[in-house]
């Protein structure tokens, strides 16, 4: 669902915790909801953690996320992503050196 999502699948909500949030439609739309029929959520009765009313609860079913979604294009082993992040982190230190 995170590689097939962009920015357009972004919904603004405080149904989920009393507090706005960016959330992913499709985990709503997967959590029996209607992305385009939200209710909003009395700011007073915020729930962060209690799940023995068996309700959907962000985190674990109703997926938060951002605009960087749209540059998440597959799924990778994480060593292998933090060694494309070691080799451009130390390319950027070679190029800032060169300019300096």
């Amino acid at each position: 669902m995170i590689v097939d999502s962009a920015a357009r699948d972004i919904i603004y909500s405080n149904l989920f915790t009393g507090v706005h949030g960016n959330y992913l439609i499709p985990s709503i739309a997967a959590a029996g909801l209607d992305p385009a029929a939200l209710a909003s959520s009395d700011a007073s009765k915020m729930n962060f953690g209690d799940l023995t009313d068996g309700a959907k609860k962000a985190w674990r079913d109703i997926w938060g996320c951002g605009q960087g979604i749209g540059a998440i294009r597959e799924v990778v082993p994480v060593a292998q992503l933090v060694q494309r992040l070691t080799t451009e982190y130390k390319a950027t230190l070679k190029e800032l050196s060169l300019l300096l």
